[in-house]
């Protein structure tokens, strides 16, 4: 794996490529990038991403069942929440219902890294 930085940035260019309306994972994107087994790592990027120069709709993704783990990083319990509805995506209780109606997984949607 490349350095932190160099994979903080790989991960935020896979999550400006989420079409609006849909999901994914942190493992989904951590396998994309090759590097299975990272899920936290993208999570802690994502967390980082607060300071990029780019607007990184990380709302969009969330862990494997669908639960918006990463919700206190957004200012607010039900920011995250907003965010996702606003796009026409059901969630209730913190989870994303019929997640696979809303999931894009990257490995399927985007050319090989």
């Amino acid at each position: 794996m490349e350095n932190k930085n160099g994979f903080f940035e790989q991960v935020y260019q896979v999550v400006l490529q989420i079409p609006y309306g849909r999901v994914t994972s942190y493992g989904a994107i951590a396998a994309y990038l090759g590097s299975k087994g990272s899920a936290r790592m993208v999570g802690w990027a994502l967390n980082s991403s607060r300071f990029s120069k780019v607007s990184i709709p990380a709302h969009r993704v969330v862990n494997q069942a669908g639960l918006l783990t990463g919700k206190r990083h957004f200012g607010g319990q039900d920011i995250m929440e907003e965010l996702l509805r606003s796009e026409g995506i059901t969630v209730e209780g913190g989870q994303i219902m019929n997640m696979e109606h809303y999931f894009w997984d990257p490995s399927k949607e985007l050319e090989g890294y």
